[in-house]
Formats: structure tokens, sequence, C-alpha cells
């Protein structure tokens, strides 16, 4: 009798370590499927996709939970990045070389629109008339990188000029209109605002064909969470499509809300035609390498295929 019972018991046994096992898997591949992706945004034109792919709810579309977080700074979102509080953020391929420089493992997963304008006070209407001036600049960014090209793209070089460091972008502006410095390198929503005051526009970055402006994961993350950084990615191309095909005035108000412009510059407001996600090109990267190796900024011998991921565009 209790050999019949204890062999009764073994398909019973059997069942309920088949429900546990059933129900680990599931809670499992649950808390997969819910990984959030936290994305470091500064307010500037190519963080507008991704603004738009929450607004409209394509994250939620395409089953990612997305946390946008925005900082006034680099520095400040570099922290966070750093510190292990985002998964992905809009970046430069200059800021690329610098996290693996230190040793922070960081790939390029995709390209953003973005774009840089050098603006000069009245009284300079060519990149010539800056020689012996004073051009404020954020160091060793993007932003030098820009201005370093720019000279160069003359015939002139970074000891034509006095560079005087200002990190912050609204200060930077407002030195300018202020006639407190004669040249700087801004993004949008600042470009606008400054060629509203009477600022002369020199160059941009799309004049010099320089295209730095990138999106990044962590390695870590792109292991963790590839199923949900494909799906930002997703998220971020019908982002795109959406804002390609319909008028500026159906979505302002958030561009407005989000990105910083003033609502006094609203008819003034111009975007470019978004591109969907590709990745950065090799020989974009290895400009931006050769740069920071020119400043002594990169030691290691970091090649493009080096800091390319690509998780989102096969």
């Amino acid at each position: 009798m209790k050999f019949a019972k204890k062999y009764l018991l073994i398909p019973f046994m059997l069942m309920i370590l088949l429900t546990v096992t059933a129900c680990s898997e599931t809670t499992e591949t649950a808390k997969n499927s819910s990984n959030k992706i936290t994305f470091g945004l500064i307010g500037s034109i190519d963080a507008i996709p991704m603004i738009i792919a929450e607004d409209q709810g394509y994250f939620q579309k395409h089953n990612v939970e997305v946390e946008l977080q925005s900082f006034k700074s680099a520095k400040d979102r570099d922290a966070a990045f750093q510190g292990g509080n985002l998964d992905g953020i809009i970046s430069d391929l200059i800021a690329i070389g610098l996290y693996n420089e230190a040793g922070f493992d960081v790939k390029i997963t995709g390209s953003t629109t973005g774009s840089f304008v050098f603006l000069s006070n009245p009284s300079i209407t060519d990149i010539h008339d800056l020689k012996g001036k004073n051009v404020i600049v954020s160091k060793n960014t993007s932003i030098e990188y820009t201005l370093d090209k720019a000279l160069e793209s003359v015939g002139l070089t970074a000891d034509d000029i006095t560079k005087e460091e200002v990190p912050s972008i609204p200060t930077r502006l407002e030195l300018l209109n202020n006639n407190q410095a004669d040249a700087a390198v801004l993004p949008e929503p600042f470009v606008t605002m400054g060629l509203h005051a009477g600022l002369n526009a020199l160059t941009s970055t799309d004049a010099l064909h320089l295209d730095p402006f990138i999106t990044a994961f962590t390695q870590e993350s792109i292991e963790k969470k590839g199923p949900e950084i494909i799906a930002f990615y997703e998220a971020y191309d019908e982002a795109v499509d959406y804002l390609n095909t319909h008028a500026i005035d159906e979505y302002m108000d958030i561009v407005i809300e989000k990105i910083g412009y003033p609502e006094e510059l609203k008819e003034q407001i111009k975007l470019p035609e978004f591109r969907k996600n590709s990745l950065a090109k090799e020989e974009d990267i290895a400009s931006a390498f050769d740069w920071l190796k020119s400043k002594k900024l990169l030691t290691k011998e970091l090649k493009p295929v080096d800091v390319l991921s690509n998780i989102a565009t096969k």
C-alpha cells in the first residue's frame, strides 16, 4: 500500500514542478519584456523625434517603456550616464571617444539630425574676421571640434583666435548678445534666438559637412536590453515619419515646451527633414578621433568599428 502511494505521488510532484518552472519562466519573460529604457536628452532639435515618440504613444505601441530624462548641460547628462542612471543618450562623436578613453564601454547605436551654427556679433561677417578675436567655447567637446574645423576650412588655426571657456549654452548666447564676446558655436533653439537678436551666421556643421550627432547606449544595456533598444528605435523611426509628413503647427506646442523655444519666436522656428536611424559613418568617427588625438585627449588606438553597434540598424 505504501509502495502504491509512493508512486502515485510522483505524477503529482512532477505536475507541481512543471507548474512552478512554467511560472518562473513566465515571470522571467515578463521581467525581461518590461525592462525600462532610461534615455538622456538635452533640449535640441535632435531630441524632437524622441519627444514625438513619447507624445504620440509610439513607445507604447512598440511595447517598450521609455523614461526620457532632460538635462540642461552635457556635464549633468554625462554625470548621470557614467553614474549608471541612464541606458542611453543623445551624444556626439567627441564624447564617445572620451568615454572609451576613460574605460566607459559605450557604443554608437544610431545617429540623429543635429546642427551647430557658428554665430558672431553684427560687426563680424566672415570667419576670416575672427583673427585675433575672442570666441567662447565649451572645450574638449564637439562644439570646440566644430570651431576648429570651421577655422581650418578658411586656413586659420586655433592659434589665430582666443578661446574662452564658457560651458553654459545660455550664457554663451547672453555674452554674444551683450557684445562681450565676438563669436560662439551654438545649437538650436539658441541659434534662432541669436539670429532674432541680430547675430550673424558664419557657417554651420551642415555647410562644413560635419556630422558628429549620434545616439549611444552602454554595452551593458545593449546586452541586457537588446529587444527594448530595438523597439526604441522602431518608435523613433515612426516619429520621424510623423515629423516629415505633418505640418509643424500640429506639434509646435510640444516642441516649444520641451525644447525651450520662446513662444514669441513661434513663427520663426524652422525644422530640418529628419532622418531615420542609421549608424554614424566611419569617416566621421575617424575624423573626430583624429582631432582628439591631436589634443592628446585620446591615447587608445580606437577604431570606428570598436565603438559601433548595429543592434538597431540591421
